[in-house]
Formats: structure tokens, sequence, C-alpha cells
């Protein structure tokens, strides 16, 4: 997906850079061949070499522990790769190897491994193919005694088979790096948390603890006044500048107050500025206020510089969601978007469920140029200003969202669809109508029944392997909602 709608300048949002994923790469073969094949060896070693540039090409960061022949040389670059604290290692098993040469890579990096086999064409030229020729091909041979010793030492196993140039083996490998992309930015992830709880909403409650413990990272806890005093500081020009920008990324309504578009531009460069200095990654907030004192007025301005920064990169959830804050980082960082959302309504003449949210949107997901829409009132909040309202683009979506058990710990869940066309909502919201292949009372008792909570995020694609595989690397649940048929 583009990170940005079409109609926006190439200038406008530039992405925030993120750390790259860091991809541990040991490939191997059992040394008892090299004298015996001669050229075995040096073959074996240019496939690997071809494994390394296709991860660099993913952009990942790739540490090589090179190629091993032996338990001591696995031990070597166990060591090498535990010091990288990678996301994720490959194990690339090139031909026959023993396990012992891959069990103490699994055992002593502490880090999620998969184990790939790629042979070096579709198909062995049979006629041309003598003992030192078929031994390239059976990297597959040693899996199967990798995955029983894997099993019986407690470790997970994950692997790809394929050839070299199989691209339906490279998007499931993908698949595992996108994983680990996830895992990488949790890991080193810091989240904001800033204001109080939405009076009365249980599910919203997030054990901060919890949440370093189970996928790592940091969540900072911040204040409004945080925020004043950053809002304070901008200028007049800055805030023209942020204006000017506003102008030209969304479409703004007749009901947009010029007095409260500027000072959305302010909060929103003062947004800007708090996430630099506490380096954030992700940002929840809720604040109730009270009678237009200035935190409610903070409160009531943080939709535009919200959906900006979320366009960029750095997602930020209302209602004080941490776990949808999350859960949109964790979309976005796969190139999937995620923007905040909830239950509106109901169609079951069309069929479909229609879902959205007021506040912060990625505008990355926008069907069309996104809206801002001035509201006098926000619903179920206090305060006033300019709300951003679109359609997510049309076609595939899922739903994705981190729900949390009675013993605290997270799960994924995640539903496909489709985004129709039909009628919508013109009331400053997120509004879309999706299509989840059967009844919309069904789907909302059978989402609901998964523990999901009152929010979650909308992504755009089929993304539920993707977010298994996720899951699977966490070392979490992982709860999907399907039609009938496809259970």
């Amino acid at each position: 997906m583009s990170d940005v709608p079409t109609a926006v300048p190439d200038s406008a949002l530039l992405r925030t850079a993120r750390r790259r994923t860091r991809v541990g790469l040991v490939a191997g073969g059992l040394a008892a061949y090299w004298p015996q094949f001669p050229r075995l060896l040096e073959q074996l070693q240019e496939s690997a070499r071809f494994v390394t540039r296709r991860f660099e090409e993913m952009g990942c960061e790739v540490v090589d522990a090179g190629f091993i022949s032996d338990p001591q040389e696995a031990a070597r670059a166990a060591e090498q790769l535990r010091k990288a604290d990678c996301d994720i290692v490959v194990t690339f098993l090139t031909t026959y190897l023993t396990a012992s040469m891959v069990l103490p890579i699994a055992q002593r990096t502490h880090t999620p491994v998969l184990v790939i086999d790629l042979q070096p064409t579709e198909a062995m030229d049979h006629p041309n193919t003598g003992t030192g020729e078929w031994l390239a091909y059976c990297g597959q041979c040693p899996l199967p005694e990798v995955a029983n010793v894997f099993r019986r030492s407690g470790i997970a196993f994950r692997s790809v088979s394929g050839y070299l140039r199989d691209e339906n083996a490279w998007k499931r490998i993908g698949r595992w790096i996108s994983a680990a992309g996830v895992r990488g930015a949790l890991r080193h992830g810091r989240h904001g948390l800033m204001g109080h709880l939405y009076p009365g909403m249980l599910d919203v409650s997030t054990d901060m603890t919890l949440v370093s413990a189970q996928f790592g990272g940091h969540v900072e806890v911040l204040e409004f006044d945080d925020l004043r005093v950053r809002v304070a500081a901008v200028t007049d020009e800055e805030a023209a500048d942020r204006v000017a920008l506003a102008r030209s990324v969304f479409t703004l309504d007749d009901s947009v107050d010029e007095s409260d578009l500027g000072w959305a531009a302010r909060v929103s460069v003062g947004l800007d500025r708090l996430v630099e200095d506490f380096a954030l990654d992700s940002l929840a907030y809720y604040h109730r206020g009270l009678d237009g004192e200035i935190h409610e007025r903070l409160g009531a301005g943080m939709i535009l510089g919200s959906s900006l920064l979320t366009a960029r990169g750095v997602p930020v959830a209302g209602e004080y969601e941490l776990r949808t804050s999350l859960a949109m980082l964790i979309a976005d960082t796969m190139g999937a978007g995620g923007s905040f959302t909830e239950l509106q309504a109901l169609n079951f003449s069309d069929g479909v469920v229609e879902m959205g949210h007021d506040g912060p949107a990625h505008l990355g997901v926008s069907a069309e140029n996104p809206l801002l829409r001035g509201l006098g009132v926000y619903h179920g909040k206090r305060g006033w200003g300019v709300s951003v309202e679109f359609d997510v683009r049309h076609g595939p979506v899922t739903t994705f969202g981190l729900g949390q058990e009675a013993d605290g710990s997270f799960v994924f869940v995640a539903s496909e669809g489709e985004v129709v066309p039909g009628p919508l909502l013109e009331i400053g919201n997120t509004t879309s109508r999706m299509d989840f292949g059967f009844d919309p009372g069904e789907w909302v008792d059978a989402w609901s029944a998964t523990g999901i909570g009152h929010h979650w995020t909308v992504c755009t694609g089929h993304r539920a392997k993707d977010f298994r595989a996720a899951a699977d690397l966490l070392g979490i649940p992982f709860r999907v909602v399907a039609g009938p048929g496809e259970l």
C-alpha cells in the first residue's frame, strides 16, 4: 500500500525512520562432503550469498554468521548471533547436516529461528546429476530431524522449503521477516500514554508492566501538561505552515472554522515536538476537561496532528487505547496501514458491518482525499474542533486488534473481509462498509467473543497469515473470525 493518499504531495508527509529488521543468517552443510565433492562447498556458499542479497533487498540489516560445517563452528556462529540481538535467526540448510549443528543456534541466541531449505532449481536434471550435484538438492533431508530435535528441546519450529528463485517460498519467508519486524518494533518501541482512562471503559484499561513483560519496549507516562508547554511555544509562522500542510493533505469542508483549524495546527506542531522529545513510536491519549479550559482544548485539538503523525508511521489512538495504538504500530510496521476503529452500525439489507471512529485516522488507507469536517460537538467527549472523515480504500481488508485474557496475557485477533461501496455517515468519522461474507450480526457476536475490547484497527489487504506469524514469533495466541465455510 502507499504510505499516503495519491493526492497528497510526496513531500508533505515524510515517513518516520524506523530501526531496520535485524536478521541473523547462518548457512551450513556437512564437513564430510567437502573432500569427497570438491566443487560442492563453493556452490552452496554461492546459494547462501544469494539468500543474503534477497534479505538485503527486503531492507533488512543482515548479520551473516557465515557457513558452518560442524558443531564447533555452529557454537561460534551462535555466540556471534547472540551478541547481535537479532529479531529473527534464519538457518539455511543447503544440504544435509546434523541437528547438532542447528540446535546450539536455536538454544543460545534466545531468538526465534526460521529454518529454510532452498534447492538450486525447481527440479534436478536427472541424466546429468551425480552424487555431488544431488547433495545440493537435499537440504530438505535433515528438516524432519531438526524439527524432531526442536520439539524435544521445547523450541518452536517453523520452516520454509522451496528453491532459490521460488517466489512462493520467498513470499512465505517474507511473511516471517515481516513478523520479525513487528517483534523488533515492539522490543525496541517507546509507547506514549497521555492523560487518563475514559471513565467507565474497563476493557480499555491495560497493565503497562505487562506490555513490557510480554512484548518488550517501554511505556512512557505523559501528562497533558507535557503537550501544553510545547503547544504554547509554537510560533505563528509554524502554525501557518501547518495550516498550509493541512490544506494540501485534506479537503476542507465548509463546516471547518478557521480558528479551530488554526488551533489544531498549533496542537499538531506541539505533538510533533512531544513525539520527538520523548522518542515515541506510538501514542494513546484521552483527557476529559471541563468548560473549555486548556486541557479540554488540547484534547479536542488532537485529531489533525494525530492523523498526520499516524500517516508518518507514528500511530496515535484516542480514548487512552494503548492496546489499539500497539495494534496500529504492528499493522503499520507490516505496511498494512492501521486506522483506529470501532463498531458503528449493522446494515442487514446489504449484509455489511459499518465500522469507523471519530478522532485519529491513518490517512494512508483512505479511498480518496481525506476530509476535514468541523464539529461543534464531539459525541461522548467534551470540546469541539475539526475531525477527519473518509472511507477506507475499497477491496480486501483485515480487522486486527489485541485482546487481553483473565491472566493478563495478550492475544492477537483478526478477521478478513472486503470494504464495499455504499452510503456512509457524514459526521466527521472514518466510516466504512465491511462485508465479512456472512450475517453481520453473527460476525459481531463472533468478533466480540474473542475478547477483542472496544477498539481495534482496520488494515488494508488480507493479513491474517501475517498477524498469525507475528503472534507465533511473539509467543502469544492468535484467533481469527471467519465465515462458516472458512473455519
